[in-house]
């Protein structure tokens, strides 16, 4: 089974495709996963893409294309993959048709994960780090005993600059922006599903999982 998995930032979207590559017995395929796999074992693509990401420059689209390309080539994605992060651009989603269609295979289901925004906002503004270990916790769903104040070491706990709601809120402006069209393009190929983010993980999990084993439309 070949699957994209699509959402928002603070959809949970990473928790949920865990479980469904374990479900499903096919390995969890990000670009950057596969940028760093080609870079690592030097492939001529790898290095282009090493050059970008040295330069702090976006790497172009032939080459992530490519990188994807041979991620999906290999013997672990025979039986299927989930693919998280790609395509991010119309043009990306044709490319990755013509590339699966050369490999005789398509992809099966979307998964698009819905969250409210004023739900995603309260997810990625709330979480705080702790200065001295690094620990993650969220001012409503993890609370530290004691406000700004680490329970392991007595850290003081902080907010990421990216985590404000003004940067949080322009993540998402952009995220709704560039995904609209690839949403519309496979909602009229019948691929996209459509599953509530909003529900208890587990919840969420399950339905998902229906949705592609075919018991749910």
């Amino acid at each position: 089974m070949n699957i994209l998995f699509m959402g928002p930032p603070g959809a949970g979207k990473g928790t949920q495709a865990e479980r469904i590559v374990t479900e499903f017995g096919i390995p969890h395929i990000s670009t950057g996963d596969a940028f760093r796999l080609a870079i690592k074992q030097g492939t001529p693509l790898g290095v282009k893409a090493n050059e970008y990401v040295n330069k702090g420059l976006l790497v172009p689209d032939d080459v992530t294309n490519g990188i994807v390309r041979d991620r999906l080539k290999l013997d672990d994605c025979a039986n299927g993959f989930l693919l998280d992060g790609f395509p991010r651009t119309l043009a990306q989603a044709e490319a990755l048709d013509a590339m699966l269609a050369e490999m005789d295979r398509r992809i099966d289901h979307v998964v698009n994960l819905k969250v409210d925004r004023s739900l995603l906002l309260a997810r990625l503004t709330g979480r705080r780090i702790c200065r001295v270990c690094g620990a993650t916790y969220h001012v409503l769903f993890n609370p530290p005993k004691e406000e700004g104040v680490c329970d392991k070491d007595g850290g003081e706990l902080y907010q990421r600059p990216d985590d404000t709601e003004e940067k949080v809120g322009t993540r998402l402006d952009e995220y709704i922006s560039k995904t609209a069209p690839l949403l519309a393009y496979y909602s009229g190929k019948q691929l996209l599903r459509e599953v509530d983010g909003e529900k208890e993980i587990d919840t969420v999990t399950s339905e998902i999982v229906s949705c592609l084993r075919g018991s749910v439309e």
